[in-house]
């Protein structure tokens, strides 16, 4: 103590050093376990870690995430069960998964919806008010969208025609009325599975055809098993980051309008990573000897035809007649507005 009391500089660093350290190991006041079924090292989980970081320098680490990837958690519905009794405060969800407890969070995920992503991000802008008051009805908080992507049919044989998909073992996600029934519409009876039991149905046989976007494939290492993809989007897949309500509520309202604004900003990037993640993927695949299958022409004309019968059985059962409405209208809206912008002059 003789050397600090001669320097007093050195006494003064040596007592920052010490706070530093604490504030270090400090546990932040606010802690959310979040699991997801994401694997580590997707953009995902990336994602996720970039925003928790940046949500815990905002914070002076008051606020703080901890992440449990890869389904260590079990799948969405075993999480949203562990959210209900307070062990996890989070969960990064998808679609099926979630639309058990908010069965109009499905309607984005009618196949052959969606014919590009500018028309998914109208709806999606459009809907978020509406999905926003749904989830905070069932005591969650809508915190961001995300976004697996256009998925695909991948299979063990090329299929081009709607009569070679009736011949395959083809997989539902489990908890999907839309799916299923659609399938079931085109004459087919899916098998349903949860996603984490997927890669190993296909390596035992019990599964042919199965559905998932460009880089979900590689991620999950479906494409291992499927070395055909039908070269058209059967539908647009997403998902949903929600955060116990009660829980996010205790937060100074600051905090709140905080952690959303810090959402907003590493979704919105996450969103390009995906888009961008599928299309690297297309030539990735290709380089590991996977082929793409062009359907057979009238196909698609048949598929979307089915689509309109399956969404009449659906309406106010798995998801209701407003939210389909209410899609279907931004839908038509963005669509005329892009056809007038393409007939003004001077427009390509």
């Amino acid at each position: 103590m003789d050397l600090y009391r001669r320097n007093p500089l050195l006494l003064t660093l040596f007592f920052a050093l010490l706070l530093s350290c604490n504030q270090v190991q400090a546990k932040p006041r606010y802690l959310f376990k979040v699991a997801s079924i994401a694997p580590e090292g997707s953009i995902w989980i990336k994602r996720f870690h970039d925003f928790a970081a940046e949500v815990g320098r905002r914070s002076d680490n008051a606020i703080g995430f901890k992440v449990y990837p890869g389904g260590i958690m079990g799948d969405d519905r075993a999480v949203y069960r562990k959210m209900r009794i307070g062990q996890l405060q989070g969960g990064g969800f998808t679609m099926t998964g979630i639309g058990s407890v908010v069965p109009d969070f499905r309607v984005m995920g009618i196949p052959f919806l969606f014919h590009s992503y500018q028309e998914v991000d109208h709806v999606r802008k459009g809907l978020w008010p509406f999905f926003s008051s749904a989830f905070a009805a069932q005591g969650l908080e809508l915190i961001a969208m995300t976004e697996v992507g256009f998925v695909y049919s991948m299979s063990t044989s090329p299929l081009s025609t709607l009569k070679q998909l009736r011949k395959s073992k083809i997989w539902a996600p489990e908890n999907d009325p839309v799916s299923i029934a659609y399938l079931e519409t085109l004459g087919i009876t899916p098998l349903p599975l949860a996603i984490p039991d997927v890669l190993t149905s296909l390596q035992t046989g019990m599964l042919e055809t199965v559905f998932n976007s460009l880089y979900g494939a590689i991620v999950m290492q479906w494409f291992t098993k499927t070395n055909y993809i039908s070269d058209i989007p059967f539908g647009y897949a997403y998902g949903a980051l929600l955060l116990d309500r009660k829980r996010f509520a205790s937060l100074p309202q600051a905090d709140q309008a905080m952690i959303k604004e810090t959402a907003n900003k590493h979704f919105s990037l996450l969103v390009s990573d995906t888009r961008e993640s599928n299309r690297d993927s297309r030539q990735v695949l290709r380089d590991n000897g996977v082929s793409m299958v062009a359907p057979e022409a009238g196909e698609v004309e048949e598929l979307t035809r089915m689509r309109d019968r399956t969404v009449e059985r659906l309406q106010d059962t798995a998801f209701s007649l407003q939210v389909y409405q209410t899609t279907m209208q931004l839908l038509r809206e963005y669509r005329q507005q892009a056809r007038t912008e393409q007939a003004e002059p001077g427009k390509e």
